[in-house]
């Protein structure tokens, strides 16, 4: 069987994956959403939902650290990988292991379409296509509800020494417009480096501190007030906001009960 993944790879399979490995995150819950945690056998330190399953999975390292043996003693009939989350050497390392499907994710339309391949390719059609719709159906319903609401522009920080942002060109970004804000470094790259002088800032509404990849706390919320004393500024939970697959579900609920 021949499937093409989010690059366009030609991946091939002599039958449906019952021994997965999966060294992203958000999509390891969205195998589990759709039925296939018993055919999860490897997963990263990352994978932190559901809670469980890092007791219960070999870990085979991180999304950009992997334990190659580990995940070649698994035995695995499919590598799940990500284009921005794993690097280049990772796949190299991997392609005379198992076959490697590699996600792409910069939009909801993007997403949805990871779900529909992981149906396809994992016997799991049904359970995808429900998915599918859901995550249609709760992103109408917040849209709706944001009809009335101007857009407010934000800031959106995930690291800290150096600065840097989220901008155009990632899934952030794209969840920061259909949360209804607009974010000031969309007219830059991925995630530039930026001083806290920048001018950009001086027309962010809000700043979010993301809570991942750097766990922002209160205090830096402090230092922030300090140089912004007139701007709102918080914490946010990072994982709605960069996580893709089921986890869109709590996103657009998350927005609502957050910020409206």
């Amino acid at each position: 069987m021949k499937y093409l993944d989010q690059l366009n790879r030609n991946v091939e399979l002599e039958h449906t994956p019952k021994r997965i490995v999966s060294l992203v995150p958000s999509q390891t819950e969205l195998l589990v959403d759709l039925g296939l945690e018993n055919d999860l056998v490897g997963v990263t330190k990352f994978c932190v939902h559901p809670n469980h399953l890092r007791k219960q999975k070999t870990i085979v390292g991180g999304t950009k650290q992997i334990h190659l043996n580990k995940i070649k003693a698994l035995r695995p009939d499919i590598i799940l990988c990500n284009k921005e989350e794993n690097t280049k050497e990772i796949i190299r390392d991997l392609e005379d292991v198992a076959p490697i499907h590699i996600s792409d994710v910069d939009t909801i339309e993007d997403c949805l379409e990871l779900i529909k391949m992981y149906g396809t390719i994992f016997n799991s059609s049904k359970k995808a296509s429900e998915l599918i719709e859901a995550i249609k159906t709760e992103r109408q319903k917040f849209q709706s509800a944001l009809q009335s609401t101007s857009k407010k522009k934000v800031a959106y920080f995930i690291w800290k020494n150096p600065w840097m942002v989220a901008a155009s060109n990632t899934f952030i970004n794209t969840m920061i417009n259909e949360a209804g804000f607009s974010n000031v470094f969309e007219s830059e790259a991925r995630y530039p480096e930026i001083d806290l002088e920048d001018s950009k800032l001086k027309e962010a509404d809000l700043i979010f501190l993301s809570s991942e990849p750097y766990p922002f706390k209160t205090k830096d919320i402090e230092g922030f007030r300090e140089q912004f004393p007139l701007k709102d500024i918080s914490i946010v939970d990072g994982e709605m906001f960069s996580w893709y697959g089921s986890r869109l579900l709590k996103s657009f609920k998350y927005f609502k009960e957050t910020f409206y």
